[in-house]
């Protein structure tokens, strides 16, 4: 199973894959630059060659890689747009020299333009990057979110209505975040309402489009809206439903990442806990 966690790249992008060594994974989730910056010099051909060697050498099959937060595909500010969609492609040529088959980012936040309005406008700066990038391996991944503020994509059909505008929609998919889809409204907690949920998404989306899930419980309350991560049955979620997707035929082959607080031991605590809960 490709399970891991979203590991620092503190000290140089080889340090990713050591760091997934020590805990287990066997996938790994990694920002390509400072996340809290718009632009990173070029990576050189010394360091992505040391990055593979590093890869090669350890137990990471499926690397993820996730977009600056500072994005947003739908800002109404015409030059934070235009920043926004070329940080965008920044990223996506980063994530393809490192051969990185998928690039998560969250949807946007339409600050008070409209919902509407937002979504079409994230459909077009998606539409946008992949003109530019029309020849590139990576696939994009809307991420699922809990709808705190403006932000958008926190039910399915948000999604779905992002994905049916989207012109290459071979080269879409979706996130599925735990954590954010409890906070927006989507119960998983018993068997019923989650084999519920994860029928609702087929019926309006398409398991075929499900490409990663972040395994976080929540902090906050079902149907909150808002985004706290939890340590896995340490939160509002409980331990039933991480059985319940560790299990779960339909998903075994979908990467499954943790983006848990704690560091790395809580990482690891989490991991051989969603490990031990595969029924063989």
């Amino acid at each position: 199973m490709l399970l891991g966690a979203h590991v620092s790249i503190s000290g140089g992008l080889f340090q990713a894959p050591l760091r997934g060594s020590e805990i287990g994974c066997t996938a790994i989730q990694i920002f390509t630059k400072n996340q809290r910056q718009w632009q990173a010099n070029p990576l050189s051909d010394q360091e992505i060659e040391k990055y593979f060697q590093s890869l090669t050498t350890s137990p990471v099959k499926t690397v993820i890689a996730h977009n600056s937060y500072l994005i947003n595909l739908c800002s109404s500010d015409k030059n934070q747009l235009h920043k926004s969609r070329e940080s965008f492609i920044l990223e996506m040529q980063r994530a393809e020299a490192l051969k990185i088959s998928s690039l998560v980012f969250h949807p946007g936040a339409h600050k008070g333009t409209g919902e509407q309005a937002g979504l079409d406008l994230i459909a077009e700066s998606i539409n946008y990057v992949l003109g530019f990038c029309s020849d590139f391996n990576i696939r994009l991944l809307l991420e699922t979110t809990a709808g705190q503020g403006t932000s958008l994509g926190y039910n399915f059909e948000q999604l779905k209505q992002i994905i049916e505008q989207v012109e290459q929609t071979e080269k879409i998919g979706v996130c599925l975040d735990t954590c954010h889809i409890f906070a927006a409204g989507y119960d998983i907690r018993t068997q019923s309402s989650y084999q519920a949920t994860f029928e609702q998404f087929d019926r309006v989306i398409g398991l075929n489009y499900l490409t990663v899930i972040h395994l976080n419980d929540s902090k906050k309350q079902f149907g909150s809206r808002l985004d706290r991560h939890e340590q896995i049955g340490k939160g509002e979620i409980g331990i039933e439903a991480f059985r319940f997707l560790m299990n779960d035929p339909r998903l075994k082959n979908i990467p499954k990442i943790l983006e848990i607080p704690g560091g790395m031991d809580c990482f690891k605590h989490d991991l051989d806990l969603l490990k031990n809960m595969i029924e063989s």
